[in-house]
């Protein structure tokens, strides 16, 4: 799906040759500053490389409208956005801003409860904590129904179990619509637990994957 040649970014990143195959669920690990966010980005087009090239099934990324990409390679920042309104408002909002259909309320209750953010729709999404509102933009994410998710450490503020819980049955819906997940994890658990592929990134001038 992915091919990195010769890819160099920032002073932080150096890729000789990488591959992330379509379908597959591959965990970015390595030490902070290792440049993991930095590769996220370049693979949806928010940062471009210094040098190289970077294809998405088999065309060059650069040549690919970066707002098509987008809504096809969609990514969650490590810092989970909510807007103001309700949590029904927040998941609309998601699939409005990327020219989709409105879900029913069943829908957006599923996604809700694939996430386990037992929560109404009409509450204030403001006023989740930290773990809800990751929870929230993971449910926000799989309306989208993209093709490829880039996922910034999306569980950061939960505890251990619950995360090994939200991402597993995160990443099943994921493979029945036979999605690729590509996420930044420092969980080691998380990591053994759900990764088919990883890529250890180190700060050096190379990567060992």
């Amino acid at each position: 799906m992915f091919k990195l040649e010769n890819v160099t970014s920032k002073g932080i990143l150096t890729i000789d040759h990488l591959e992330i195959p379509a379908g597959t669920i591959t965990c970015l690990t390595g030490e902070s500053g290792a440049g993991k966010t930095s590769l996220l980005r370049l693979l949806n087009r928010m940062n471009e490389p210094d040098t190289g090239e970077i294809f998405y099934q088999g065309q060059l990324l650069e040549t690919l409208n970066p707002v098509a990409l987008r809504r096809k390679v969609t990514m969650l920042s490590q810092t989970a956005l909510t807007l103001p309104g309700t949590i029904e408002e927040n998941l609309q909002m998601g699939l409005a801003l990327t020219d989709r259909e409105p879900r029913s309320k069943d829908e957006l209750m599923k996604v809700l409860e694939t996430t386990l953010l037992k929560k109404p729709l009409s509450a204030d999404a403001e006023k989740l904590s930290g773990g809800e509102k990751q929870r929230l933009a993971l449910a926000r994410l799989l309306l989208l129904k993209a093709d490829v998710y880039l996922l910034d450490e999306p569980t950061s503020a939960l505890d251990e179990e619950t995360e090994l819980e939200v991402m597993s049955r995160f990443i099943a819906e994921v493979k029945q619509e036979r999605g690729t997940v590509i996420m930044i994890t420092h969980s080691k658990r998380l990591a053994d637990t759900c990764a088919e592929r990883r890529i250890v990134l180190k700060k050096s001038t190379e990567d060992d994957y």
